[in-house]
């Protein structure tokens, strides 16, 4: 095996001579790489490293995936949009359980990849893949882990610059930018008084969660000026909050969402657990809607801004009366991803902003 890895290095880095242009770059970790300009093949490590490259158009360089992509084709509208991609070989297992660790170097080093992104990474890691495997790798960042943060953009400039898509880059942060704005301008001119008191529960964190699990920075709500009462609990890990479950109770928020990726956990536990939930306001007066999945291998930037619409469409009704979320959301998953996906979205999370029917707790 050690002969046949050998091999390979020297093989791939006789291909590497062959090209015209290098670019000198800083990753997100810090660390200074010569990288080819263009590469004509890739691969994506990682959390959320496919999706940066999908929104870049670049998903035509890729020269295989990651186990974990092909075995949960749902959920991810970058994945929904490119299935074709289940055809490429594999390039280790990727899930939570490959974070921050070594890549398969076997599997890797087969599909003889130009260039290499990897995220939620350290640079020691990083360092190492790129020693171990003789190809560059380039640590790309959504920020803190689960939710938005603007080192996300910096990741699309970086890889933008490399893969000669800048324009492409620039377009989707000026989306992104577009429709925030929208929505802040749009929900600040509701007044405070009218606001109700919100929560967002189910929301995914390293898999897939119950009621318990929010984020008390989740951007959607921050978007839309809305009253997040998680936003005062200390968080477990970054923006994370397990919300004690007596402690929701004594909240008692007005209005509650169910982020998709955890609705079948919140079921079940309805079904466990009904005078709980019939002791909530939100699910007495039948204010409990269903939201996509906000985090699927990472954050799913395009579906944040989706169920920001959506969340806005059902706290402020006359300040959005012009949005229909269903065909905003498949306005920015055609940007976003390159096809209108949501039907395949709602097929597997039901309709977005829809009021959720409380038929479990008769």
């Amino acid at each position: 095996m050690k002969k046949i890895v050998v091999i390979c290095l020297i093989l791939i880095g006789i291909a590497n001579i062959g090209f015209a242009k290098t670019l000198d770059i800083v990753d997100m970790t810090g660390r200074s790489v010569t990288v080819p300009f263009d590469p004509a093949k890739i691969i994506c490590i990682g959390p959320g490293a496919l999706r940066l490259i999908v929104y870049l158009n670049s998903q035509d360089k890729l020269a295989g995936v990651e186990d974990m992509e092909k075995l949960n084709p749902g959920g991810r509208p970058y994945w929904i949009a490119n299935r074709h991609l289940a055809r490429l070989p594999r390039i280790g297992p990727g899930g939570p359980g490959s974070i921050n660790k070594k890549p398969d170097l076997e599997a890797v080093l087969s599909v003889h990849p130009d260039l290499i992104f990897m995220t939620q990474a350290d640079s020691r890691t990083v360092n190492e893949a790129q020693k171990q495997l003789g190809i560059p790798v380039v640590a790309l960042s959504y920020g803190a882990f689960a939710t938005f943060d603007e080192r996300i953009y910096d990741s699309l400039k970086l890889a933008g610059k490399i893969l000669n898509r800048e324009k492409r880059a620039d377009a989707v942060i000026g989306f992104i930018e577009t429709a925030r704005k929208e929505l802040w301008e749009k929900s600040k001119e509701v007044k405070e008084r009218e606001k109700p008191g919100v929560f967002v529960g189910g929301i995914g964190f390293k898999g897939a969660l119950g009621i318990e699990s929010t984020e008390k920075n989740y951007i959607p709500l921050k978007w839309t000026n809305a009253k997040n009462v998680a936003e005062k609990v200390v968080a477990s890990e970054g923006s994370h909050v397990f919300m004690d479950k007596e402690k929701l109770l004594a909240i008692n928020p007005d209005v509650i969402f169910i982020d998709g990726g955890g609705l079948k956990l919140v079921e079940q536990d309805m079904l466990k657990k009904p005078v709980y939930y019939k002791a909530l306001k939100a699910f007495q007066n039948k204010r409990v809607y269903s939201l996509l999945p906000f985090n699927f291998y990472t954050t799913n930037v395009e579906t944040a801004l989706a169920d920001a619409y959506a969340i806005a469409k059902v706290l402020y009704p006359k300040a959005f009366a012009d949005i229909d979320p269903e065909k905003k959301a498949d306005a920015i998953y055609t940007f976003m991803v390159g096809k209108p996906v949501y039907a395949d979205m709602k097929k597997d999370y039901g309709k977005i902003g829809a009021a959720y029917d409380t038929g479990l707790l008769r």
